[in-house]
């Protein structure tokens, strides 16, 4: 392998959580002088299929809950029939384009691309390949003989994976890859000063989004302002109308109501919250550990969300709502509670795996020269 090895990272935009440990992986390739290119194989390859295909996406976070159920179940108990094949192949040019172009050390998925491992068997050309699994949960989808190992967030899902007939050695639990911002230390007392709120209080932290969390979150806020103890900080992300909707409720209470778009360094106010209503995305989740935020999670999506929120809830990290009128009294019961708020904290710590990114890019190196050794014994004067 070359001093500065170059790695392919393979990833799509379907929720910004594949995206974001893309960019994770990134940048810590980049800080340990690797030479690195990232695609979005799928935009690249067929550009109308995908937009129409994130459109149905993001729309079953709303209305097709029922489609989005059938989707992940249906692909997870049609993965060995023959229609799966179209999947297989899905990409196939432009990698072939990438890796002929870029001649890549080793390839990272961050979403389940079965046409990286396919490359191999189609074309004998060993190329070390690897899966870092964002959720907290598993779908078989992310399973080829040809993945030469996989990074998963819990031991539950090195389990399952077993089950599923993967080597043990071929799996390792790193967590899921974070933001570095989420993994430092910070005093709390300037973040307080820093968004103008109230040390002495506890803080509601509701991370809305570009898709939102809550149909009814003014209504919320609404509820919440006669409680004289709390303050709650709302995160709307891209969101503009909700933050339209929501900043003259904020500007007549500025000491109980702080609404915010998009937050560069959202990580500092997850530090001075008291616990967070948030959707189940692996990322959040994982960003959320590091920290130690206790979590209500409103009504989760069928499929990985839905998973990610059972997890979470066994291991009494968070609190799974379904139904919006139950909000209020959840919320109200944990911070009654002090002593289950900092239950819920040591259990949510518990799940945070320190340095994830670091764990997986060295062992990535390791491996990769064991698995070309391995190659060039069995298969001699094969390409690499």
């Amino acid at each position: 392998m070359r001093n500065n090895p170059k790695v392919m990272i393979l990833t799509a935009n379907y929720g910004n959580g594949h995206i974001q440990v893309a960019k994770t992986l990134e940048e810590k390739c980049r800080q340990l002088g690797m030479d690195v290119v990232v695609s979005d194989l799928y935009q690249e390859s067929h550009p109308i299929i995908t937009e129409v295909t994130k459109y149905l996406y993001l729309k079953s976070f709303s209305v097709g809950k029922q489609f989005y159920r059938l989707f992940y179940y249906g692909v997870d108990k049609m993965y060995d029939k023959r229609v799966m094949n179209i999947y297989y192949k899905m990409g196939n040019k432009r990698l072939h384009e990438l890796i002929t172009t870029e001649k890549p050390d080793f390839i990272i998925n961050t979403f389940p691309l079965i046409v990286a491992p396919e490359y191999r068997r189609r074309t004998g050309k060993v190329i070390p390949t690897f899966n870092v699994l964002t959720d907290f949960c598993l779908h078989k989808i992310w399973i080829h003989r040809n993945i030469d190992k996989y990074y998963v967030a819990t031991d539950e899902v090195k389990e399952k994976l077993i089950n599923e007939g993967v080597l043990p050695s071929h799996i390792k639990v790193t967590g899921i890859p974070i933001r570095q911002q989420f993994e430092e230390t910070m005093d709390k007392a300037s973040l307080y000063k820093k968004y103008e709120l109230n040390p002495h209080k506890k803080t509601l932290l509701i991370v809305a989004g570009a898709h939102g969390v809550l149909k009814n979150v003014k209504d919320l806020c609404e509820s919440f302002l006669h409680h004289h103890k709390l303050q709650t900080v709302i995160v709307c992300g891209k969101n503009d109308s909700l933050r339209e909707q929501l900043q003259p409720l904020a500007e007549e209470h500025p000491k109980k109501l702080k609404v915010f778009g998009y937050v560069e360094r959202i990580d500092e106010l997850f530090r001075v919250s008291s616990c967070m209503i948030t959707k189940p995305g692996g990322i959040t989740l994982s960003e959320a550990a590091a920290i130690g935020v206790p979590l209500i999670l409103y009504k989760p999506v069928p499929g990985q969300e839905k998973e990610n929120a059972e997890f979470f809830a066994r291991n009494g990290a968070a609190k799974i709502v379904t139904k919006s009128e139950q909000i209020y009294d959840v919320v109200e019961n944990l911070l009654n509670n002090p002593s289950l708020i900092e239950e819920m904290k040591r259990n949510i710590q518990k799940l945070h795996h320190k340095n994830a990114v670091d764990t997986i890019l060295q062992d990535i190196l390791t491996e990769s020269e064991k698995i070309k050794e391995r190659a060039y014994l069995s298969y001699g004067s094969v390409n690499f």
